[in-house]
């Protein structure tokens, strides 16, 4: 089942939890800190329904934070978005400069990646000639 365009669609917390990742707890934490764009329904016996929308911007909020946005960012993202049209500038400012953190943090795992490549070429040679010397010894 597709959730794109089907906001009727009602899912229970566990199914929402199953599809974004999210555990129950974080579920209930979201809606809690308001970073949800829209409010949570909830059934007569007080059970949450959210829809498939809901479940698409918890898709881009995990993806947000997993990639570093502090959660006053993804805070303030979510009530630009909930008052609607009209602040799509600054929208496009916020995700911009999470954009150019995240592209400096790469920037800086391949860095480190470079270096760590590069020790392990030089120990694969080592362990090719059956020589450990030049290697780092911590022995005096």
């Amino acid at each position: 089942m597709t959730t794109t365009g089907d906001a009727t669609q009602s899912l229970g917390i566990g199914e929402v939890a199953e599809r974004t990742g999210l555990s129950v707890h974080a579920l209930r934490f979201y809606e809690r800190e308001g970073l949800l764009v829209g409010p949570v329904r909830r059934t007569s016996g007080g059970r949450r329904r959210y829809t498939s929308f809901d479940v698409e911007w918890l898709l881009v909020c995990v993806k947000l934070r997993e990639s570093g946005m502090p959660l006053a960012d993804l805070k303030h993202f979510a009530e630009l978005v909930r008052h609607g049209p009209g602040n799509e500038a600054e929208r496009l400012r916020l995700l911009d400069a999470h954009r150019q953190r995240v592209d400096a943090q790469i920037e800086a795992l391949e860095e480190c990646r470079s270096v760590i490549a590069w020790k392990v070429g030089v120990y694969a040679e080592h362990l090719a000639r059956g020589e450990a010397g030049g290697l780092w010894d911590p022995r005096p």
